[in-house]
């Protein structure tokens, strides 16, 4: 059975080592340019800012996936996106023998719940366009394209497509 729960303290440098290896198949498929932006956004202190929320996928006492949720009208993304009005989940990861396992849904789900909770009208996130598997979640959840907010961190074409998701108060 899956867990959800807040992330202990003392774990989080575990989660982000995590987070780097469930995200490294795609250094096969993108510039090394952009993939060194990657890997330094998902292992960064970023998600320490005030409120941000860490979350943890725990199954027989071992974590196999994690999501930070950020407030509405935090810097999740170190300046490249405007301040949103609304929550936005970063750094979902599974790891990679947890997959398929609806691990990825079941901590969406408590983002989306917390989000509700602080009422919030929606939920954001971004996603790389590589990431094929992750847009096709994302779009059978119900979230939707916001092309305004796209970014190119690494200026090498590859998009971070931005998607929201209504939220029924």
């Amino acid at each position: 059975m899956v867990k959800i729960r807040k992330a202990l303290d003392h774990e989080r440098d575990m989660i982000r080592e995590q987070r780097v290896k469930a995200y490294e198949e795609h250094a096969q498929i993108i510039p090394e340019t952009h993939w060194n932006a990657l890997r330094k956004a998902i292992s960064s202190d970023a998600d320490e800012q005030i409120n941000v929320e860490h979350l943890v996928a725990e199954v027989d006492g071992e974590i196999v996936g994690s999501v930070a949720l950020f407030p509405a009208k935090s810097d999740a993304y170190e300046g490249l996106v405007d301040m949103l009005d609304y929550p936005e989940i970063r750094m979902l990861a599974v790891t990679p023998h947890s997959r398929g396992k609806g691990i990825a849904e079941l901590l969406i789900k408590e983002c989306i719940l917390r989000a509700k909770i602080s009422n919030s009208k929606y939920i954001g996130l971004h996603t790389g366009e590589f990431m094929k598997t992750a847009m096709r979640l994302y779009e059978r959840m119900g979230f939707i394209r916001m092309p305004q907010f796209d970014f190119q961190p690494a200026n090498d074409g590859i998009i971070v497509k931005a998607y929201r998701l209504s939220i029924d108060l």
